[in-house]
């Protein structure tokens, strides 16, 4: 009995010094990926198309109000009161959609992301359980130290299975 616990008490320390730990920086797996890419340039399309929106209503608005400056001495007080109410609710349409568009660009963002990220995470687990990893910790996080002699590098194995290179 001595002999077994005695054994025991050898071999628990080994078996936690045999676990395996790795590590990965998602801004390269994330930078490398096709999709990556391509929800960037539907962001940045789509953010071009909204500020070419509001300029068209700022240059309106502009012309509204200058248009509005040239006639102002010559208007009946109720029809200068109607063009004064005309271009603050313009004003007020054009804040509305930029917040509107600011949501808009931030949502579309975080659903591609989402999707690029749910990716990655699925080929993370797949190197973890083939690789019989307890932990594997993304560097690019914040986190303040990870040992690279005790921890391995599984970047490439993760990009490997992204079908990346």
């Amino acid at each position: 009995m001595k002999k077994v616990i005695l054994m025991a008490l050898l071999l628990i320390p080994m078996s936690i010094f045999a676990q395996k730990f790795g590590h990965f920086n998602s801004a390269d797996i994330i930078q490398a990926m096709p999709e990556y890419t391509t929800a960037q340039n539907e962001i940045q399309q789509l953010q071009t198309q909204y500020e070419n929106d509001l300029k068209r209503m700022q240059d309106e608005l502009q012309r509204k109000y200058a248009d509005f400056q040239k006639e102002q001495a010559s208007l009946l007080d109720n029809v200068k009161q109607r063009r004064i109410t005309e271009i603050q609710d313009m004003e007020a349409r054009i804040q509305q959609r930029y917040q509107d568009d600011q949501k808009s660009l931030q949502e579309t963002s975080q659903q591609k992301m989402q999707a690029i990220s749910e990716k990655m995470l699925a080929a993370i687990k797949t190197v973890g359980d083939e690789g019989g990893y307890v932990y594997i910790m993304d560097v690019s996080a914040g986190v303040p130290y990870i040992s690279t002699t005790l921890s391995t590098d599984v970047t490439t194995q993760i990009k490997a299975k992204l079908g990346l290179q």
